[in-house]
């Protein structure tokens, strides 16, 4: 029975920290505090060398957990990344994580062996487990804070973190090799490197083509979808390691490609593994914060300091302007970029394989880069949003996330059902325009369901229910927002949404059901600007696109680089006064 009471103390005791971290991160998100660091002190706290007192030194059941963590969060950022954003980003983000993780890992090197007075494969091991960044602690922040970043800026961000991962694994793996068995030819490892990777390339390829066949033709019982997903996923990545690929590697593709086809139940598939990487991020964040002892942290806190402080100045701005410079980046996108680049789990997790085979002061490695973590997080993390702001790469949501249901529609993917309450002053409300691609099917009014027909008009209230392709339903957000109402028509109040002014006329018109003429479809914003002003667009500048109006937010050398939109507030027949303003308006915007 003792036996069986220690069991259940351990479920107890595991299940208590893990919810102590879920509540915790209500505390986070009104701080701005980065979430992984909630988790990490949590698990100090509870620690042998904390007020919690908890035993735990098992590096294996760490390693393997991290692992199983890491390939679900690899997968689930590669399920969210489009075709469309990676294509437009491949080359710098790639760039970043390949020849960026090397050139991190060689400029952090020589601090280390300066401070940590350790030989040059030692140092470069612990510039290798540093090198690569962790985006999720970036956007939970930025999304917890409601910022919006440019969008060319947050691909580089995403496909650098979904890669990057798997390059510093295999440096890392390396140089541990090198200490164990002595030295190695670069050669071999080059070819190793390249057989990983290719390897790796084409098992996930080959893995998320089966994960979506299976998905789509197997009747799986309602609910295991996205279990069977998840799993398939942990297959992929597992098999990749057992024929010495990349299975970090196999995973991120696997889930990019799942991500970009037409799948049965691909809301829930999405909702699920937003909650089960949730909780391996907590499980895994406290028991790396188990492992560490903050008595032996103290040891080494000079010199991991030293790194860290190398590695946010130095190192990783050196790396992203150098790698950036072939590209067409703005200096103010790169230093963003370069102070975005959060250490996370990664480096933690690399940093408990020397402990795990043994290699000579393996815990030195461990505490070096949970110091350099810990530092990452509290200086970067918590300005993460105010260099948003200062650098100009983000605007401020000033509307709340409306609640979104989304329902599949069994015997097709092309469609799915999205649902919204209609909250006041919402841009469908007061202005009645909906995507041309988006078709609503009823509307539900004091619990009685209504055909569209029958409820016009849609009131305050009701809840509205629309036919649209699953990878745009996010994009009827926006109609469904709640929004002060503009009191005057005043060019100021412009700037509902926000987009770059190198979107196009036929993408703007497509989410507006605008009518734009086929040989315009292809110019841009920036472009239109100036052909509708006759002159050098400056910022304030207003032209008008169908019941749109667009204001020039941002101009950079006579070039509109950020648009303003607002749909046109409805006039009255006799409002004379909202018509001469108008025409004001455009008589001053066409004279300058």
């Amino acid at each position: 029975m003792g036996s069986l009471d220690a069991v259940s103390l351990a479920i107890l005791l595991g299940s208590l920290l893990v919810l102590t971290g879920i509540l915790s991160s209500l505390i986070a998100l009104r701080f701005g505090a980065p979430l992984l660091l909630v988790f990490l002190l949590v698990g100090m706290l509870a620690g042998e060398g904390g007020p919690g007192g908890i035993k735990f030194d098992d590096v294996g059941v760490a390693y393997t957990v991290g692992s199983i963590a890491l390939a679900l969060i690899l997968f689930d950022g590669g399920l969210r990344t489009r075709f469309a954003s990676l294509r437009n980003v491949l080359a710098p983000a790639v760039t970043l994580a390949t020849v960026g993780v090397l050139i991190t890992t060689l400029l952090t090197a020589p601090v280390a062996k300066l401070v940590l007075g350790i030989g040059w494969i030692q140092a470069l091991l612990i510039g290798a487990v540093v090198a690569s960044t962790d985006a999720a602690a970036v956007f939970f922040l930025i999304n917890a804070r409601g910022m919006r970043l440019r969008p060319r800026v947050r691909a580089v961000l995403e496909v650098e973190s979904g890669t990057n991962d798997p390059f510093a694994i295999f440096l890392a793996l390396l140089l541990v090799e090198i200490l164990l068995l002595g030295e190695q030819s670069w050669s071999h490892a080059l070819v190793t490197f390249l057989r990983d990777a290719v390897f790796g390339s084409i098992i996930g390829f080959a893995g998320g083509q089966i994960i979506t066949l299976v998905l789509n033709r197997l009747a799986l019982a309602q609910g295991l979808h996205a279990p069977f997903v998840a799993v398939s996923a942990l297959v992929v990545f597992a098999f990749a390691n057992a024929v010495h690929a990349s299975g970090f590697l196999a995973v991120y593709l696997a889930g990019l490609v799942v991500g970009n086809k037409q799948t049965r139940a691909h809301n829930s598939v999405v909702v699920f593994l937003d909650a089960i990487t949730w909780l391996a991020q907590i499980v895994m964040f406290v028991l790396l914060g188990l492992l560490a002892w903050p008595h032996r942290l103290a040891e080494t806190l000079f010199g991991a300091m030293a790194v860290a402080l190398a590695l946010m100045l130095v190192a990783r701005p050196a790396t992203v302007f150098l790698c950036l410079a072939p590209f067409n980046f703005h200096t103010n996108e790169k230093v963003f970029i370069s102070w975005v680049g959060l250490r996370g789990a990664v480096g933690i997790f690399l940093a408990s394989i020397p402990m795990l085979v043994g290699v000579p002061r393996a815990h030195l490695y461990f505490d070096v880069a949970f110091v350099v973590v810990l530092s990452s997080l509290l200086v970067q993390g918590w300005t993460v949003a105010l260099a948003a702001r200062k650098l100009d790469i983000s605007f401020t949501r000033s509307d709340p996330i409306p609640r979104r249901v989304e329902l599949d529609l069994p015997g097709q993917l092309a469609r799915e059902i999205v649902g919204y309450p209609v909250p006041a002053n919402s841009p469908f409300l007061r202005r009645g325009l909906i995507p041309n691609w988006a078709r609503p099917t009823l509307v539900i009014r004091n619990e009685e369901i209504l055909t569209p027909a029958e409820a016009e008009p849609v009131r305050e209230g009701d809840y509205i229910y629309l036919l649209a392709p699953p990878e745009k339903a996010q994009s009827l957000d926006r109609f469904f927002v709640r929004m002060p109402p503009p009191v005057l028509p005043d060019p100021r109040l412009l700037g509902d949404f926000f987009v770059p002014g190198t979107a196009t006329l036929g993408a703007l018109a497509e989410i507006y059901g605008l009518q734009v003429a086929a040989d315009y479809t292809e110019i841009t914003l920036a472009h239109y600007f100036s052909e509708q002003l006759r002159r050098r667009p400056k910022t304030g500048d207003i032209v008008a696109l169908g019941p749109i109006a667009l204001l020039a937010h941002k101009v950079d050398g006579g070039t509109v680089t950020t648009v303003g939109l607002r749909l046109a507030e409805p006039e009255g027949p006799g409002d004379l006064i909202g018509r001469a303003r108008t025409l004001w308006s455009r008589i001053q915007s066409y004279f300058g």
